[in-house]
């Protein structure tokens, strides 16, 4: 049986295909199309799904659409009306793009898809969410929390996963939601709302929380955790383009920060007020988890989704302080994994099938062969080494880190979700406390403060982080956790070590990615340390490479050392191939055009 799941017209579309139980691939539109968090209708992400699973869409069983349009339509007609006249604009433009677009997603689909309309179905968002994480863990049973922006209706939900049943047993709804109020602070701190969230994850340890009894009066929170906005404070309810009204600024003494200081934002007091939500989001959280253990009868496993469990800090918290012994978070727990919940939402809960495997791997992209990537090499005359025995590779790649040496990985299957986690990767030593300041300035281009990842081998990881049991922790193998860096290895680690001592890991598994964990244990070899210093192969403002002329493309135009592509070896030099090719790339429509001249 072949299901195909869907995710569109909000951000990060995807697609995913799910075979008589086995997810065999998922990929956000934006890798192919090459426009970050593209919204899109995935036309280019199912065209990769269906050829990575041997089908055509004829001999899809059912297309799953991840929420339900007219449910999310009568949301934002009614608050609409609720908030009128305030939301005349928004709702003039939401008409619009709703009436003539967003509404008709069955008639799109049938129509794109060249399918009868029997064959297309549609979730639940939260239910996507939830099935998401559920489906695809290790758990016979779990309990089950979906946590973001909003659904349907649903900004939050409560349920338990038996067998290949999932039950909803309470919701959360808007306008009332804590990846909302999260988004708030994100932009009351200067970023842009879903793109700028992690950044404010990743500036709250240089600031104290000193605005928590601040927050806590604009909000009401149960011993649920369940909460309730106070609405004057916020406009996302009523507005297109605001998120926060005057009383905001006004309740806690200061403007929003202007979003055009860039990296000048490590100022004291955004610092001191993303340290407070991020409190906050964690104490809301940690009375959700423990309310659903309580209503769950006790259940020992939890499973999150949604936008949320992106907050890989609270993640921890909530296993370290919570009354859950395990915790399973699918590597791409917001709208792009909402794709992946639909199918196996149909899958197992619509249509009784049994439970797929475990979801081990994140590699669930697009890979290119050694012939493939000759070829490009070739074509464009881009010189290159080829060192076949991959022990004297790992060699080689560990040797030129040793030296100093920042380079792109490009290996195998690239990984579903916004992490990089060692197959499109920008590798570096973290030993080297210069490293954090060349790899923000001169490869990522980004803001001073932004944190790197280590990428550790699992049989080493709990010698350099607080995570007992390390092997054991699915979020770990996805980065979905941030664990404390042992004191004594803080020293040790200074390029991955982030101001308040913690290291957003990724456990690498040798049978899951037997090139990464490769050149880690070799560096480890020669250094003592098996952690290397890993960030997402893309410039800041682009989406993770894809294909090898993406990722050329990209170590051209940053500081890179050498570019890894499987085995072949690229140097800094061959970048002046560029002046000599004029290899650029460039947007056509609604795909990227190589030119080469």
């Amino acid at each position: 049986m072949n299901i195909l799941g869907l995710s569109f017209y909000y951000h990060d579309s995807s697609a995913a295909l799910v075979q008589d139980g086995v997810l065999v691939a998922a990929a956000e539109e934006e890798r192919f199309s090459r426009r970050k968090h593209d919204s899109g209708f995935p036309g280019l992400a199912i065209d990769f799904c269906l050829k990575q699973g041997g089908i055509t869409i004829d001999d899809c069983d059912y297309v799953v659409f991840y929420e339900k349009p007219f449910v999310k339509f009568e949301r934002m007609l009614l608050s609409s009306m609720a908030t009128f006249p305030r939301s005349a604009a928004v709702f003039r433009e939401s008409m619009q793009r709703w009436v003539t677009d967003k509404l008709w997603i069955k008639s799109l689909m049938t129509k794109k898809l060249d399918l009868p309309s029997s064959r297309v179905l549609f979730a639940d968002h939260h239910m996507s969410h939830a099935a998401s994480s559920y489906y695809t863990s290790h758990f016979k049973e779990a309990a089950i929390l979906t946590v973001d922006g909003a659904g349907e209706w649903s900004t939050a939900t409560l349920g338990v996963g038996r067998g290949n049943k999932i039950e909803i047993l309470k919701e959360l709804r808007f306008p009332h939601s804590l990846g909302l109020l999260y988004s708030a602070f994100t932009a009351y701190c200067g970023f842009e709302i879903n793109e700028g969230e992690y950044k404010l994850m990743g500036m709250h340890p240089y600031g104290k929380p000193k605005y928590v009894d601040e927050i806590y009066k604009i909000l009401h929170v149960a011993e649920d955790g369940s909460l309730w906005h106070d609405m004057k404070y916020f406009a996302y309810h009523f507005s297109r383009d605001q998120t926060l009204a005057d009383a905001f600024g006004q309740h806690f003494g200061k403007p929003a920060r202007d979003p055009k200081l860039g990296d000048k934002s490590l100022d004291p007091y955004y610092c001191d007020m993303a340290a407070s939500i991020q409190v906050v989001t964690e104490q809301i959280l940690l009375k959700m988890v423990r309310h659903l253990h309580q209503i769950s009868g006790g259940m020992k496993n939890l499973c999150l989704a949604g936008g949320v469990a992106l907050n890989c800090v609270a993640n921890y918290k909530l296993l370290r302080e919570g009354p859950f012994e395990e915790i399973y978070v699918l590597p791409a727990p917001g709208d792009d994994g909402g794709s992946v919940g639909a199918a196996y939402w149909a899958y197992n809960h619509l249509l009784d099938q049994p439970r797929g495997p475990v979801l081990v791997s994140p590699y669930l992209g697009s890979e290119y062969s050694d012939a493939e990537i000759k070829g490009f090499l070739d074509k464009h005359q881009i010189a290159y080494q080829h060192i076949a025995d991959d022990e004297k590779f790992y060699d080689f790649v560990a040797e030129k880190l040793v030296e100093g040496n920042v380079c792109g990985w490009f290996r195998g299957r690239f990984e579903f979700g916004p992490r990089a986690l060692g197959s499109r990767s920008i590798i570096a030593d973290p030993r080297k406390p210069e490293m954090k300041d060349v790899m923000n300035s001169k490869i990522k281009f980004r803001e001073a403060f932004r944190p790197f990842a280590p990428s550790v081998t699992v049989e080493a990881a709990e010698e350099f982080f607080e995570i007992p049991e390390a092997a054991k922790h699915y979020p770990a193998r996805f980065m979905l956790y941030v664990a404390q860096v042992r004191p004594e290895k803080r020293a040790v680690l200074p390029g991955i070590t982030h101001e308040d001592g913690s290291g957003r890991l990724q456990t690498v598994f040798k049978d899951v990615s037997p090139g990464y964990h490769g050149i880690i244990r070799r560096f480890g070899e020669r250094t003592g340390v098996p952690v290397i210093m890993n960030t997402s192969f893309n410039l800041k403002g682009e989406p993770i490479v894809e294909d090898p002329s993406h990722a050329f493309n990209t170590f051209s135009l940053s500081g890179m050392d050498y570019l890894f592509l499987n085995n072949f070896v690229v140097k800094a030099d061959a970048k002046k191939k560029i002046a000599d090719t004029k290899f650029v790339l460039r947007h056509e429509g609604d795909s990227v055009t190589e030119m080469v001249s």
